[in-house]
């Protein structure tokens, strides 16, 4: 008789069991792992966007524009659809306002009649310049950086103006 002895079912049915757990722990434990010790991409806040052909802009007369813009957070790239207030102030010289009144937030439109762009949620009025001329709004229209380059509008990320 040797000093061996065969493995019991109920030893065999104990290893597969550890095994089939270490296995899940390891499934679970590898994601988390990559998450937390690989760097994740870093937001990207210089990307400009092509928003349409300069030329197209009439002197001083504001035109909504509606364009895409990548936005990378972290591990997730979003493509989202938004807008910007263009007046073309000189043949050399566009501005580009952010669509939201800077009271709280809401869409704001240009009137011609008046000659202003006005906020219907509580009735601030902006110059073309992006000025306040009434209501709540504590300070002028947010700009995006814009450049004119080979004929094209382009737009960077928004600018906060401060009075």
């Amino acid at each position: 008789m040797s000093g061996k002895t065969e493995p019991s079912r109920r030893s065999f049915h104990t290893t597969f069991i550890y095994g089939l757990w270490g296995l899940i722990a390891g499934a679970l434990a590898l994601p988390a792992a990559i998450y937390l010790l690989v760097p994740g991409r870093k937001r990207q806040q210089d990307q400009w966007v092509e928003a349409g052909e300069a030329a197209r802009f009439s002197a001083r007369t504001p035109e909504e524009v509606v364009f895409r813009r990548n936005r990378v957070d972290g591990w997730k790239v979003t493509s989202e659809k938004t807008t910007a207030w263009v007046v073309r102030l000189s043949e050399r010289e566009v501005v580009a306002y952010a669509p939201q009144c800077t009271h709280l937030g809401c869409a704001y439109h240009w009137d011609a009649r008046s000659g202003h762009f006005l906020c219907p949620c509580h009735s601030s009025a902006f110059s073309l310049e992006g000025q306040v001329l009434s209501g709540p709004a504590p300070r002028p229209l947010d700009r995006y950086q814009a450049r004119i380059a080979d004929g094209k509008l382009l737009l960077g990320p928004v600018q906060e103006r401060q009075s």
